[in-house]
């Protein structure tokens, strides 16, 4: 593969996916490549309405962009990291994760539903409706408002939003890392004008695994892409990401599974210094029961086992 050799990027065609494929593919053309765009619609596209469990919840906005890969219609591919299931094709590896932004969850909220409390940090009025097309946040959300009622919800951000706006819902939850990426390319110019937006600690409100990470797919065996794409991971972010999805792999969670990850660097730290201690903080629903545990080490790579094990021993199972 020569310097100049054009590289088909695969992506959905969402405007947060293109966002997001278009910041990987401008750093590769700043490092002397031709890319282009191939969108590919995945089988969350093709049905917006049905549950994500009727139509295959693990992968189901990625198998067809991994199909693609494997066959070698396209060279890399561009994900979410939270879709993407715990097992792939052992023909693709992740080239990059490039630096994560902001994993937490965003309430957004339409003008007359805010309770008007100082002190709520969930300050929606009594019954609100809330969308989302999420088991986790709708076992979050009865787990700790259970007067609101958690109403289904498909589609992409702008048109959820507009759906907000119409009054279809009281107060939506969205990935903050999706609304950030659009908003830095003026998609949703105007679109959040009185709508109240709340950031959700994610170590109360836990976030999905991975949740505000990318993943650059690649071929295995494509040496030369991957050494291209070394340059894009931050491995700070590699270890949270990794730590998170270790424990998910553990849970044999996936879109239709009430469960979530959340790796806290050390105070100060960005992922690397010697003698760190990080933690990692895990929320896992089971029989109608919320569980939350969290662990600490220096280790990233073994805090999965590590909170895994320990969620087990509170369900009584290890």
């Amino acid at each position: 593969m020569s310097s100049r050799a054009t590289l088909k990027l695969g992506t959905r065609g969402s405007d947060l996916a293109q966002a997001q494929s278009t910041t990987v593919a401008d750093a590769l053309r700043a490092a002397g490549y031709d890319v282009e765009l191939t969108i590919i619609k995945t089988a969350g596209d093709r049905d917006t309405s049905a549950p994500f469990a009727s139509i295959g919840a693990q992968g189901v906005f990625v198998r067809e962009i991994e199909q693609a890969l494997v066959a070698r219609r396209i060279e890399l591919a561009v994900h979410s990291f939270k879709d993407l299931p715990t097992k792939s094709p052992d023909e693709l590896v992740i080239g990059a994760v490039p630096k994560r932004v902001d994993p937490a969850d965003l309430l957004l909220v339409r003008e007359g539903a805010l309770s008007g409390s100082a002190t709520d940090w969930l300050p929606l009025t009594a019954g609100a409706r809330v969308g989302t097309s999420s088991a986790r946040r709708r076992v979050w959300l009865a787990h700790f408002r259970p007067d609101l009622k958690a109403v289904p919800q498909r589609g992409n951000v702008p048109t959820r939003i507009r759906r907000l706006r119409a009054g279809d819902f009281d107060a939506i939850l969205l990935a903050a890392a999706g609304v950030e990426r659009l908003r830095a390319g003026d998609a949703l110019d105007g679109a959040l004008d009185g709508i109240a937006v709340l950031r959700l600690d994610p170590q109360r409100f836990v976030p999905a695994p991975a949740q505000g990470a990318l993943a650059v797919q690649c071929r295995r065996d494509d040496e030369r892409l991957r050494a291209a794409l070394a340059s894009l991971d931050h491995a700070p972010s590699r270890a949270a990401v990794e730590a998170e999805r270790d424990v998910l792999r553990r849970a044999e969670a996936g879109c239709d599974i009430a469960f979530g990850a959340f790796f806290v660097h050390a105070h100060g730290d960005a992922g690397g210094r010697p003698g760190a201690q990080h933690e990692l903080l895990g929320m896992h629903e089971r029989d109608g029961r919320v569980r939350v545990a969290r662990v600490r080490g220096g280790d990233p790579s073994e805090l999965g086992a590590a909170l895994w094990a320990k969620l087990g021993a509170e369900d009584g199972t290890r």
